[in-house]
């Protein structure tokens, strides 16, 4: 077991707890956070509940968790978001995911997805592999772009949206001209997660927000995607995108990529 395994029990526990959250309660009110951005009760019932169960479970690591901030101390860090695709889980869309992550003085090493509509948990500690409802999983062997199934994270809103998009709809027309699908699931944790388990070949996310991505970044590495910045450099919390593929397509995906940075 690696050095990060030993945290895995605690993490999935707080994942199942919230997990059963979202099956059992109405999301309630709903919080505007910006243009078209929301957040509900449940997301801050969830996040307070988990923010205290592993403050008294591992009172040496700190939590960032999307809806309230940094508390407690740095190196190592749970961040967690409590309801990961928020406006489908509103909407009674089964897309949705609790999505927990440790980071390392920034780098994501251990990680927990529940889906708690599709009845699936991905789990992952560095170097110990990764796994769906404890079966062993690896990305796919698929090798052709024209084979690929791809999906790319939601379009931006708020402050800047028109700008940031021209990207991403650079990046989607990139992407219907050369792979066999593209996929928006409304939801990083879940994109990640299917790309470890070889049900996608690509998930590309232009942002990089810890909540969105550490779990996600941990389990897909772990079953052998590539995760990488929009230079081709490891991913790291200080990334600007998340880009994760599987290795076969890793050259082809990234020129796909910056051809529509161009």
């Amino acid at each position: 077991m690696s050095d990060y395994g030993p945290l895995l029990p605690v993490a999935i526990e707080a994942v199942a707890r919230a997990a059963k959250d979202m099956r059992r309660k109405p999301p309630g009110a709903l919080t505007a956070k910006g243009d078209r951005d929301m957040a509900s009760a449940l997301d801050y019932e969830i996040e307070r509940d988990i923010r205290e169960l592993l403050r008294v479970a591992t009172p040496d690591i700190g939590f960032l968790g999307e809806e309230d901030g940094i508390s407690g101390p740095g190196e190592l860090q749970w961040v967690l978001d409590p309801i990961d695709g928020t406006a489908n889980f509103v909407r009674g869309i089964p897309l949705c995911a609790v999505s927990l992550g440790l980071l390392h003085n920034g780098e994501a090493v251990l990680g927990v997805i529940e889906l708690p509509f599709l009845g699936n948990r991905y789990a992952a500690a560095q170097g110990d592999g990764a796994t769906v409802d404890g079966r062993p999983i690896r990305v796919s062997q698929t090798g052709r772009l024209s084979e690929a199934i791809v999906a790319i994270g939601d379009y931006a809103v708020g402050e800047d949206a028109a700008a940031k998009n021209r990207l991403r709809l650079a990046l989607t027309a990139r992407l219907v001209e050369s792979v066999q699908r593209v996929r928006m699931t409304g939801t990083a944790a879940l994109d990640l997660a299917w790309l470890a388990e070889g049900k996608l070949d690509a998930a590309l996310t232009l942002s990089n927000r810890p909540w969105d991505m550490t779990a996600g970044v941990a389990i897909a590495r772990e079953a052998g995607a590539q995760l990488i910045d929009r230079d081709g450099t490891r991913h790291d919390v200080n990334s600007s995108v998340t880009l994760g593929v599987t290795p076969a397509l890793f050259k082809d995906t990234l020129s796909l990529f910056e051809q529509a940075a161009a």
